[in-house]
């Protein structure tokens, strides 16, 4: 790789490397770094402790490497801006590997940072040594080694240059002990000075494809936009409003690009895929034209490959070139920023979409007919809370709140119910990293200071990273966490329901379960916990409320299942679930518990007190 430099705006001068590396996140716009120190980084956090009693940066000590890197990518979700994390050699290194295969997956940028061995250790398997650099090389989008100090503020400012120039992602830095020590003449280089052959990808989309775009699209009678989360990535909102609206096109998202689209517009249908809308499911399968904006075609949207709009023209727009046509073989591939090309596409169509209401009044009724026929139910019962009463109401409340989740059936009704803009929606879509919730809720509370932000978790996925409340109240960062208990793994206990025969191998938590409000106060966290309806309302009010964190369990229905669901193998319109959920049409008389003796309405699977197979 070259560099082309700007002149430097400040002389030389004699630092060490580690130094070298924090004036030069510093000059990067870095404002916060979360980590957890070790020996081989001890170089580092020396330099930073000065940096931090001047006022110049401020570090997170988390409790464990993984509560880093899942804040330093919620922070970077949530305000656009690279994250930065700091971990040890070792098993510090090996701790954010997880993190770093989640925002891979997910095009979030991050800089991490981990320590190594001193240079003349490296291979010869030190104390705490691993080769972080290998490891990891699947999931980053670059990685280095600096073996020379004098390297650290070119290799900086590439780091931030890759990590969010094209599609975004992380990017490693490996810093041995003795780079961190070793004095060198220091000579920064500029944000914005890096020049990189390797890392220019294309901008502006082919205007030959374009105007076949915009030929197509003019023509659909049943054209359908399919927005993942490059969009927003690119700040694409505007541009994918304006489409929908120029041309009267219906709008689903994926669950990436949930706040691309305003959810309360009427041309929207809300996500589709395995636990999409049934709207956006029967839109996809049915339409004559699928126009997709940063998305990339994943298993969980697509279902079975030959029926996903197996009678649609399929327009790809995406910067990265690898995702098109990897799954779905578009008629008009457009590599290039989404917003960009939208930009040209809109400017060359201006008056184009005079008549797309009358060509796609067929189209939209038939798809609000769908909204009507399968709405997103929010149950409601006599005995016990469901899961997404509980979800409703939170957002009720807190309808501009930034969001955050962990991973199963809550993640699930979370991307239906809830309705918010664009980086307000932090979720580990690609990979599923159940831990993930808290501490990216706790990263993007730092970004987005008194904005309202909120972890919606379960009582397994928040057991993952739950150590990570000694940083909440460590820093008295106000990110409140509502737990959806229902005392099992609730999405494998639904796989497990439907497609092995009952047989529910090691999903049932309730035995162990901890108190979780004992757990919170010795944090010194505000525990909360509701068990009855009638307390559920006032209960949300109090968490959002109180000035500083919070940890609010919700004790809810214990068999709920997350519908629509499409099975393994099946097409999309092929769902579970539907018209309704079955326990709304559900009898209402009672089985007694043979462990506890209560009584269960008679389609509970397990007993609401309990948690014993009925």
């Amino acid at each position: 790789m070259q560099l082309q430099q700007q002149p430097p705006a400040v002389q030389e001068q004699k630092v060490s490397g580690a130094y070298a590396l924090l004036d030069s996140l510093k000059r990067h716009g870095v404002e916060h770094i979360f980590g957890y120190p070790g020996g081989a980084i001890l170089p580092i956090y020396d330099e930073l402790y000065k940096f931090e009693e001047r006022g110049e940066l401020q570090h997170f000590l988390v409790r464990h490497e993984q509560g880093a890197v899942h804040a330093a990518d919620g922070y970077a979700r949530a305000t656009g801006k690279v994250g930065v994390c700091f971990g040890t050699s070792g098993p510090g290194a090996t701790n954010l590997v997880t993190g770093i295969a989640t925002a891979h997956m997910d095009s979030i940028p991050l800089v991490v940072i981990t320590g190594q061995v001193p240079r003349v250790m490296i291979g010869t398997d030190g104390f705490q040594e691993t080769d972080i650099w290998g490891i990891t090389l699947p999931v980053v989008k670059h990685s280095y080694v600096v073996r020379d100090p004098k390297e650290i503020p070119r290799i900086v400012a590439e780091a931030f240059y890759i990590a969010a120039t094209g599609r975004p992602g992380p990017v490693l830095i490996d810093i041995p002990k003795d780079v961190g020590l070793e004095e060198i003449d220091y000579l920064p280089i500029a944000p914005g000075s890096v020049k990189l052959p390797g890392y220019r990808p294309t901008v502006k989309g082919n205007p030959r494809k374009i105007t076949q775009a915009i030929d197509l699209i003019k023509s659909a009678q049943k054209p359908l936009l399919y927005v993942g989360g490059g969009a927003i990535s690119a700040a694409a909102q505007d541009q994918v409003h304006q489409l929908a609206e120029r041309f009267q096109i219906p709008v689903t998202t994926t669950l990436m690009g949930i706040g691309a689209f305003d959810e309360h517009h009427p041309l929207a249908v809300g996500m589709l895929g395995m636990h999409g809308t049934a709207y956006a499911n029967f839109a996809v399968t049915e339409c004559d034209l699928l126009i997709a904006v940063g998305a990339r075609f994943d298993d969980r949207v697509v279902g079975k490959l030959d029926k996903f709009a197996a009678h649609a023209q399929v327009i790809h727009i995406d910067i990265d070139p690898a995702e098109v046509s990897k799954v779905r073989k578009p008629d008009v591939p457009i590599v290039g920023d989404v917003k960009e090309v939208l930009v040209d596409l809109l400017s060359r169509c201006a008056n184009a979409g005079e008549n797309a209401a009358a060509q796609t009044e067929d189209w939209r009724n038939r798809v609000a007919r769908w909204k009507q026929d399968y709405p997103l139910d929010v149950p409601l019962y006599d005995d016990m809370m469901s899961p997404q009463q509980v979800i409703a109401e939170v957002g009720r409340q807190a309808p501009d709140a930034c969001y955050a989740t962990d991973v199963g059936q809550h993640q699930m009704w979370s991307a239906q119910l809830l309705k918010n803009g664009p980086r307000r929606w932090l979720s580990s879509a690609g990979l599923g990293t159940m831990g993930y919730g808290m501490p990216a809720a706790m990263g993007a509370k730092v970004g987005v200071g008194d904005e309202q932000v909120i972890c919606i978790s379960g009582d397994a996925s928040i057991q993952m990273n739950i150590q990570e409340l000694g940083t909440l109240s460590q820093y008295g960062i106000a990110a409140k966490t509502v737990i959806i208990n229902n005392g099992w793994q609730g999405m494998v206990r639904q796989w497990q329901q439907s497609f092995y025969g009952e047989r529910y191998s090691s999903s049932h938590m309730a035995p162990s379960m901890p108190d979780f409000v004992k757990l919170a106060e010795a944090y010194g966290v505000k525990g909360m916990v509701v068990t009855k309806q009638e307390d559920l309302t006032q209960a949300i009010a109090e968490m959002l409320a109180h000035d500083g964190p919070v940890l609010m369990d919700v004790h809810v229905r214990k068999d709920e299942n997350c519908y629509p669901m499409v099975a393994p193998g099946k097409a999309n319109s092929e769902m579970l679930g539907l018209p309704q959920h079955k326990q709304l049409e559900r009898a209402m008389e009672t089985v007694t518990c043979g462990s506890c003796g209560a009584d269960n309405e008679q389609t509970h699977k397990f007993c609401s007190d309990c948690g014993a197979k009925l």
